[in-house]
């Protein structure tokens, strides 16, 4: 029989970087009989949705993936949620070397972008390592772009947080504002993390991306003329199960009341608002979202979420409900028109026939949701590579419209004036849009990638084969 390949997963433990992990691992499995996944899981005390969504898919996983919970660790006290994170996976290092000493074999490591020193566990069994980038591959040139005018010209990226310098990206047809580039590169106290993250990438055997080839051809060819490891883009890597909410009082009407909503909606005619796990908010802010809802008159389906505390870590939680948040009368006057909800499944929704625009703060995984189902964005970015997403997508690619690109709640959280917002939404929503017909021809390559002799499923057989030659020697 040929040579069978146990595969060591380590995910970051946050949904945006799980989800697609987890179903990377279920789709080599299924691939290939000879693959077998043991899939570790850090779990977050405060996102019980990780839990949820491991045990959720446990059913559907089949005997070759096996999720393996690690021992609960001490909360890690951190000043940003980057450096939470960095923490919690060092701290867990012991609990990987005990978990794979109970394994018969390993063949290779495959580990999350920011779980790059679980390396140094691989290396002290003597098995490679693989990176699993959850973005885009343009996100991932620019990180080397990046390091090189660090390391090699010297250049001190901490001058271009909040510039309007437009720098010369080599993968780009247009200028790059200095102003979307993601913060952990460019902020002080997240600059060295970011740097030794793109150092770790070059210690790999490869990358997996979560892009194809028909989306990303010129990165995708920077990237292999750089001198760094293979690039495996094997995307789009979409959920296959909705992460059902846990909480017993959302507000706007349980997951049932949802889609029954929907059900009763004219095709193409909803907008959904939707700003991933940790987007939310101030009240000013919200009052010009409803200002443009109501001007638009579409009809709307508006996940909201309440801010955390300045202290917490956390994400966003559901308010108990939207009494003095929502302008006064707000509700009353959308009633038929609109839903205000809570928590949202979001690719469901974005699944629905009723669905046709989505306001988003541009993280990958929700962008590539949406060119899935054939939905254009109207891009509201927030944080981290969200601008730099938003950038590509609208002025790179032309498969979205702007709402804001710059807009960065690190450095200008500036409000967003209501009839920026009306623009948008008048755009995204147009029913013979040259964005919206571009985003459908690229739902259909993308799933034509994924088919047999596609571009990422045959990249997906490069990177066993390569996997397979690496553990040979």
């Amino acid at each position: 029989m040929d040579k069978l390949l146990e595969l060591v997963f380590i995910p970051c433990p946050g949904m945006g970087h799980l989800i697609p992990m987890l179903e990377t691992a279920t789709r080599l499995a299924s691939h290939d009989p000879r693959v077998s996944i043991t899939f570790l899981v850090m779990k977050l005390s405060s996102d019980t949705k990780i839990d949820l969504y491991t045990r959720s898919m446990a059913s559907a996983l089949g005997q070759r993936v096996m999720v393996q919970y690690l021992p609960q660790q001490d909360e890690p006290v951190a000043n940003n949620p980057i450096e939470y994170l960095i923490k919690l996976v060092e701290s867990h290092k012991p609990d990987v070397i005990d978990a794979v000493r109970d394994l018969p074999r390993v063949s290779a490591f495959v580990v999350d972008m920011m779980c790059g020193t679980m390396m140094d566990v691989a290396r002290s069994i003597g098995v490679p390592s693989y990176v699993f980038f959850p973005s885009n591959a343009s996100s991932l040139s620019l990180l080397f772009y990046l390091q090189e005018m660090h390391d090699r010209y010297g250049k001190c990226l901490t001058e271009y947080a909040d510039s309007s310098d437009m720098l010369d990206f080599p993968s780009f047809v247009n200028p790059l504002p200095a102003k979307v580039l993601p913060s952990v590169m460019i902020i002080k106290e997240l600059m060295d993390i970011g740097l030794g993250w793109t150092r770790e990438f070059k210690e790999s055997k490869g990358m997996l991306v979560n892009t194809f080839v028909e989306l990303e051809a010129a990165s995708i060819k920077y990237l292999s003329d750089l001198d760094v490891p293979p690039i495996y883009p094997i995307g789009p890597i979409v959920r296959s199960k909705t992460v059902e909410s846990n909480s017993t009082s959302s507000p706007g009407g349980s997951h049932a009341e949802i889609f029954k909503w929907l059900d009763n909606q004219p095709d193409s005619s909803v907008l959904l608002l939707c700003f991933g796990s940790i987007g939310s908010f101030c009240k000013d802010q919200v009052k010009e979202i409803s200002i443009a809802l109501e001007n638009t008159g579409y009809r709307f389906l508006w996940s909201l979420k309440q801010p955390p505390n300045d202290t917490d870590v956390n994400i966003p939680d559901d308010y108990p409900s939207f009494d003095g948040i929502l302008p006064e009368g707000f509700l009353e006057r959308t009633v038929g028109m609109g839903k205000v909800i809570g928590w949202a499944p979001q690719a469901e929704i974005l699944a629905h026939r009723s669905v046709g625009g989505f306001i988003s703060h541009c993280g990958w995984n929700s962008i590539l949701e949406s060119m899935w189902f054939g939905v254009p964005i109207a891009t509201w970015s927030l944080y981290s590579e969200q601008q730099f997403n938003a950038f590509l997508m609208v002025k790179e690619l032309g498969l979205s419209v702007e709402i804001r690109i710059d807009y960065n709640l690190n450095f200008n959280p500036m409000l967003v004036q209501a009839e920026d917002i009306e623009k948008g939404i008048r755009e995204v929503m147009k029913e013979e849009g040259e964005t919206r017909k571009r985003v459908k021809e690229m739902s259909e390559a993308g799933k034509k990638a994924l088919q047999e002799h596609g571009s990422s499923n045959m990249s997906l057989e490069k990177f066993i084969h390569d996997v397979i030659d690496a553990t040979s020697c």
